[in-house]
């Protein structure tokens, strides 16, 4: 990703976006078999940054950012992380409320697969990201966490990221370097949760948990 979605951020440019993100693509994909992601909300960037080797978008707009999103990723037959936020990175938190917050992103984004499988996006293409931290609470978050199997209920593949995320911070009082155990934590709950893929920093630390977690969600159905 070549522009920052933290809260406050700001947006980047296409042509800088562009600068920063297609370079590193275009050497990753000389370099490895493994899928690329493009985390980008331009359709621009997108486009050129499948054509220098990345396999799938992550759009925290869920596809709605950009009008030409959709085609982008239905002409070049990518996948599509469809991302729920509530506001932009700038005000999302500011004041986000909810009735019924995992009721509320679940629908959302039970709708949005409505729409992009109308527009001519394959359904298996999808996954889901009920953005943790995008304009939500800290009670938000957890709520969310706590009851990820409602999720489930979309059929797609679930993304989630918790990594050094702020919430983390307000429940354990740790700083952003120091928040590796909450961050380990939190993402061990999601995946034993149903969780399909983690967005982590602490590559090392998070692949040998996420191991132990399938071994034992697979010794679950061993008799």
């Amino acid at each position: 990703g070549g522009e920052s979605s933290r809260p406050g951020a700001q947006s980047v440019p296409p042509d800088e976006e562009l600068r920063r993100v297609v370079p590193v693509i275009a050497a990753l994909a000389r370099q490895t078999d493994c899928l690329l992601s493009v985390d980008t909300t331009k359709a621009v960037v997108a486009a050129e940054a499948l054509a220098a080797g990345a396999h799938l978008i992550n759009d925290i707009t869920a596809l709605t950012g950009d009008p030409a999103m959709a085609g982008v990723a239905r002409d070049a037959g990518a996948g599509v992380v469809l991302m729920h936020m509530q506001g932009t990175p700038g005000t999302m938190q500011q004041d986000p409320r909810y009735a019924d917050v995992v009721a509320e992103v679940r629908d959302y984004l039970r709708e949005r697969i409505r729409v992009l499988e109308a527009s001519g996006l394959a359904r298996d293409t999808m996954a889901v990201d009920p953005g943790i931290g995008f304009g939500k609470s800290v009670e938000h978050n957890a709520a969310l966490l706590g009851r990820l199997e409602d999720l489930g209920e979309l059929g797609r593949p679930m993304v989630v990221g918790v990594s050094r995320k702020s919430f983390l911070g307000h429940l354990t009082g740790r700083a952003l370097p120091d928040r590796l155990v909450p961050s380990l934590a939190a993402m061990v709950y999601a995946l034993a949760r149903g969780a399909h893929v983690v967005r982590v920093h602490d590559v090392k630390e998070s692949c040998e948990l996420a191991r132990m977690v399938a071994m034992f969600n697979h010794a679950k159905g061993l008799r």
